[in-house]
C-alpha cells in the first residue's frame, strides 16, 4: 500500500474554499491501485474535509497536531479525546516546522504515545536541518526517533508511520536528496526501528518521505527513493497538481 498524505498546513483561508478544492479534486479520475490518501487541514476545517471526503473509501482525514491531555487547562489546544471524535484517523506529530517554535522529543513522545493508544494512524516526523559528509546528521535522526518513541511499546506500534523530512530541502526553490540519498536514509531508519522493536515491526512499519514533491518528482522519489508514501505540502493545496501526484504514484 502506497501512502500520499497532503499536510496543509496553515491554508486555506475559509471553508468555502475547502468546498472549492473538493469540487476540483472529487472530480479528477484517478487510477485506483490501493493508494492511501489523506487530507490534513487546519483543525477549523477538519469538519468540511471530513464532510467532502466521506464518500470515498480510500481517502482520510488527519490532523496536524495535538495535546496528549485528555481534558484541562490548556489555551488553545486540541485534546486527545477532542481529535479522537474529529472524524480524523491520522495524526502528524514532531513535523520540522513545530519543532523549529521549540517541540521537544520529549514532548512528541507524549503525543506520539497518546496518538496510538487512542487509535490514530501516527506519523512521525524526523529529519536533520543540514546533512554534513560525516554522519553527524544520522545521530540526529537517531536521537530524534529514539527520544520520540521512547515512551511507546512493541505492542503499541502496529498504525505507527514514519515521515523522513530532510528540513534543508523543505521550501521554494528547494530539490529533495538524489534518490539514492532517499532510500540509504530510510533504510538507516529501518534499522533504527530494528533495534528498538525487532525485524517483523521494523519491515511492517511505512516510511514516508516529505521535502519538495511535485508531481515530475514523486514518482522517482517513491520507487527510486524506495520509500511507502509522501508526506506533501505545498503542492496539496493545488487540487489538479495533488490529483496528478496520485496518478504518478499509481502509474508504477
Amino acid at each position: 500500500m502506497k501512502l500520499v498524505i497532503a499536510n496543509w498546513k496553515m491554508n486555506p483561508r475559509s471553508a468555502e474554499d475547502v468546498k472549492k478544492y473538493f469540487a476540483v479534486f472529487n472530480r479528477k479520475k484517478r487510477v485506483d491501485t490501493g493508494i492511501t490518501t489523506v487530507f490534513c487541514p487546519p483543525n477549523l476545517f477538519v469538519d468540511s474535509v471530513v464532510k467532502y471526503t466521506k464518500n470515498n473509501r480510500k481517502v482520510f482525514v488527519g490532523l496536524q497536531n495535538i495535546f496528549w491531555e485528555e481534558e484541562g487547562s490548556h489555551t488553545g489546544e486540541t485534546g486527545i479525546l477532542m481529535a479522537k471524535n474529529s472524524g480524523a484517523k491520522f495524526l502528524i506529530v514532531g513535523h520540522s516546522e513545530r519543532r523549529a517554535h521549540g517541540e521537544t522529543n520529549q514532548e512528541v513522545a507524549q503525543k506520539v504515545k497518546a496518538g496510538l493508544s487512542n487509535g490514530f494512524h501516527v506519523v512521525l516526523c524526523v529529519g536533520e536541518s543540514k546533512r554534513d559528509n560525516s554522519g553527524a546528521y544520522l545521530r540526529f535522526i537517531e536521537k530524534q526517533l529514539f527520544e520520540s518513541l521512547d515512551r511507546v511499546k512493541k505492542t503499541d506500534v502496529k498504525k505507527l508511520v514514519i515521515a523522513y523530512e530532510p528540513v534543508w530541502a523543505i521550501g521554494v526553490g528547494k530539490k529533495p536528496p538524489a534518490t539514492h540519498d532517499i532510500a540509504q536514509t530510510c533504510m538507516y531508519i529501518k534499522k533504527l526501528l530494528y533495534k528498538l522493536y525487532g525485524k517483523k515491526i521494523a519491515e511492517a512499519t511505512s516510511i514516508l518521505y516529505g521535502g519538495s514533491t511535485d508531481a515530475e518528482n514523486v514518482k522517482n522519489i517513491i520507487y527510486e527513493g524506495s520509500v511507502d508514501g509522501v508526506l506533501v505540502g505545498r503542492s496539496s493545496l493545488n487540487p489538479h497538481e495533488f490529483s496528478e501526484m496520485i496518478t504518478a504514484v499509481a502509474k508504477k
